[in-house]
């Protein structure tokens, strides 16, 4: 069993270019449903009926699981069922015809720009880390690129006197801008720090940590949540919020969702709209303070 499993997230990985993200969280679902069969004493995960899938999901509902873990969850043992049927190990994916449970929109959370201003003026610059997460910072918000593609850059991706960085993502590849300010940021950990930190010359990786080695997720998001407290912002910050906030603050100052959409790397439009319906509603708001106010 555990060797189709492992055949499966290879061809996810190499044949057909899915992101770490996406092998990751597949291959999470797939162990946790594993883990569920082998405590129910069921079948095994390749010989399972349609029932069984509707029974295990069901259970993820009864624990409270959110419609989008579900829904991810179906996905993934939609796929690797689909693989079995392509290396002709079964004749039919006997999870195609169950329902997707339906996701309710939430409008993404960003930060007001004044936030993000606090939040990039906490690092110290006179300090080897703070110069290092200052650029890192400064980064992610100048680019909107996700905290995965963040700690994969290299510093052959940076091009600082065009002012633009590659992004790569499986197999696509953008080219996006970058702003003075996250130059200015990038120049001074490549020139004054970047080669401390660093244990093996010969790493290419742009962003490393104290230890010398490539920054991971995890160290990322420690580093984030210890300047956003810094900076009193009562709210859970992730790093996509700062992806949400890049968009967001882009089309508040008159970007065209094509851009956007380019610079964000969403292959449909449609995904990009959001950040135009959350400025609309942001204007629609102003219109009836500035008119009903009596201080306004």
């Amino acid at each position: 069993m555990e060797e189709n499993i492992t055949s499966f997230l290879y061809y996810l990985e190499h044949i057909k270019g899915a992101s770490n993200n996406t092998v990751q969280s597949y291959e999470r679902d797939l162990k946790y449903l594993e883990i569920y069969l082998k405590n129910k004493r069921q079948a095994k995960i390749d010989q399972l009926e349609e029932a069984d899938i509707e029974a295990y999901l069901e259970d993820l509902k009864i624990n409270h699981k959110s419609a989008a873990t579900i829904s991810r969850t179906l996905a993934a043992i939609r796929a690797f069922y689909q693989y079995l049927v392509k290396e002709n190990k079964l004749s039919e994916n006997p999870a195609k015809r169950i329902a997707l449970p339906k996701i309710e929109k939430k409008a993404p959370r960003i930060l007001s720009q004044e936030q993000i201003t606090c939040l990039l003026e906490q690092p110290n610059r006179k300090d080897t880390k703070g110069i290092r997460d200052r650029a890192m910072l400064e980064l992610l918000y100048a680019t909107g690129i996700r905290v995965s593609e963040l700690i994969s850059l290299k510093v052959t991706d940076i091009n600082l006197q065009q002012g633009y960085i590659i992004c790569r993502d499986s197999q696509k590849e953008r080219t996006i801008p970058i702003g003075k300010t996250a130059i200015a940021a990038l120049q001074v950990y490549l020139g004054e720090v970047r080669h401390i930190l660093l244990r093996d010359s010969n790493d290419k990786t742009l962003f490393v940590n104290c230890n010398g080695y490539p920054m991971t997720r995890q160290g990322f998001w420690k580093i984030l949540k210890i300047y956003s407290h810094a900076a009193h912002i009562s709210e859970e910050i992730t790093p996509h919020m700062l992806r949400h906030s890049f968009a967001a603050h882009l089309v508040q100052n008159g970007a065209n969702l094509k851009s956007v959409q380019q610079m964000l790397g969403h292959s449909d439009i449609s995904t990009t709209q959001v950040y135009m319906h959350l400025n609309k509603e942001t204007e629609e708001l102003m219109d009836v303070y500035q008119k009903s106010h009596p201080r306004a």
